[in-house]
């Protein structure tokens, strides 16, 4: 997610229209551009831009209690329905551009009550007053004072938004979990009794930050990880992909990712046995994604294997694909997502507006993008307004990825086109 609402990161471009007319080649929007995680919800007058836009799909991301309906409306208008809507995309009506999102932002899980915890930091038939300061000084740090909790919410059971998360993917059969993750850089924002002089931006979904100051607070890494973890399975529950935040706290993304798929590695081959397998390997295909025509009608038919339905999914403790949206780590922690036992597939996605933001991470991005593997690779704006802007910094990403790849544009974005289907529906069909 990117900065709180009223605090957005602006592309490091001159803003001079455009995007295509500063360089030399055309960018071939014709072929699809995907974005793979936004906030168009948190602007909720700029989805009517949604229909005149250039980027073919908008991956739009919940994060809070006031954009989960809102995400759910604007895929309503303008949602890209099945995997038939998706395939037919290009020649489909320019309405239909919207992957849904359902998840809960680590910046706002001090909201949520683990009531499947040993040790419950709430109890809704106590004092209700008393119990929000028993929650509050339980899962923020430093303890918050009585005025600042009075500001916050009274928190929610989690098990309440997990039964509605499942009954909002149900509803919306390609929707992804998201967004979600862990932050330890983020603090608090101020009350609005304590920020006298900040004023609400009427154009902005309620529950950002909105200009507020930072408090001292922020939410304890154990109970984001817990938040995190009962999304994850609910994800691995219905075989749908997840986005995933991660601020400093790349380590701790990984642990408890790993937490997840423990006692489910895939059997890694050393080389010797894969060269036992080549060499015993028959002259036709045994594989369980592969059958035989048994009609007797034409020997030539007969002996010519055909795809098999795919298997119904078996529910897993972990999300089959996960995409860790704009990545800011090193190339080492990158290369630890690729080992070869890891039973999820995992992706890599990046913006103009966290990736190039600052000089730091402009400094290392090639040497990230060049470490990350060509079929793991996303792109996203992750932005909170659609329409031209968020045209621009598609194509702008696009364009870097490109260049350091060495690809053409056609071929960058076929390459991207086919990455993002198979983040959103997995392997064959």
């Amino acid at each position: 997610m990117c900065p709180p609402s009223g605090d957005q990161v602006k592309p490091h471009q001159d803003g001079t229209g455009d995007e295509s007319s500063k360089h030399a080649e055309p960018f071939p929007w014709h072929i699809g551009v995907y974005d793979a995680h936004c906030h168009v919800t948190d602007t909720m007058s700029s989805v009517a831009n949604i229909a005149g836009m250039r980027a073919r799909v908008l991956t739009i991301m919940a994060t809070r209690s006031q954009d989960q309906e809102l995400v759910s409306s604007v895929a309503a208008q303008h949602g890209i329905a099945s995997r038939a809507k998706f395939d037919n995309a290009l020649s489909a009506e320019a309405s239909e551009r919207v992957i849904p999102a359902f998840g809960w932002h680590p910046w706002f899980s001090h909201e949520f009550y683990d009531d499947a915890a040993k040790d419950i930091t709430f109890d809704p038939s106590g004092d209700i007053d008393e119990q929000k300061t028993r929650h509050y000084t339980a899962v923020l740090s430093p303890a918050p004072e009585p005025d600042f909790i009075a500001s916050l919410p009274v928190p929610k059971a989690l098990s309440s938004f997990i039964d509605e998360t499942r009954e909002r993917l149900l509803s919306n059969p390609l929707a992804l979990v998201g967004e979600i993750g862990l932050d330890r850089a983020f603090r608090l924002p101020q009350g609005w009794h304590q920020s006298k002089d900040v004023e609400r931006s009427e154009g902005l979904t309620p529950g950002g930050r909105d200009g507020r100051l930072l408090s001292p607070h922020h939410v304890k890494l154990p109970h984001q990880a817990e938040i995190l973890k009962a999304q994850l399975r609910l994800a691995g529950e219905l075989g749908r992909a997840v986005s995933v935040h991660g601020v400093q706290a790349h380590g701790v993304v990984y642990e408890t990712l790993a937490s997840l798929w423990k006692g489910h590695e895939k059997e890694v081959m050393s080389r010797r046995q894969q060269r036992r397998v080549a060499e015993g390997a028959e002259d036709f295909s045994s594989s369980e994604d592969e059958d035989y025509d048994d009609d007797d009608d034409d020997d030539a038919e007969k002996e010519k294997p055909r795809k098999r339905a795919r298997k119904p999914y078996q529910p897993k403790p972990f999300p089959p694909r996960i995409c860790l949206h704009s990545f800011s780590g090193p190339p080492q922690m990158l290369q630890q997502y690729l080992n070869p036992a890891i039973p999820a597939h995992i992706f890599f996605s990046f913006s103009v507006v966290v990736n190039l933001s600052t000089a730091g991470g402009e400094g290392k991005f090639a040497e990230v993008i060049r470490a990350c593997p060509n079929d793991r690779l996303l792109v996203e704006s992750d932005i909170h307004t659609a329409g031209e802007e968020m045209d621009q910094l598609l194509e702008q990403i696009c364009r870097k990825v490109c260049e350091i790849k060495g690809w053409s544009l056609s071929d960058g974005l076929e390459r991207l086109k086919k990455n993002y289907e198979e983040f959103l529906f997995g392997g064959g069909r």
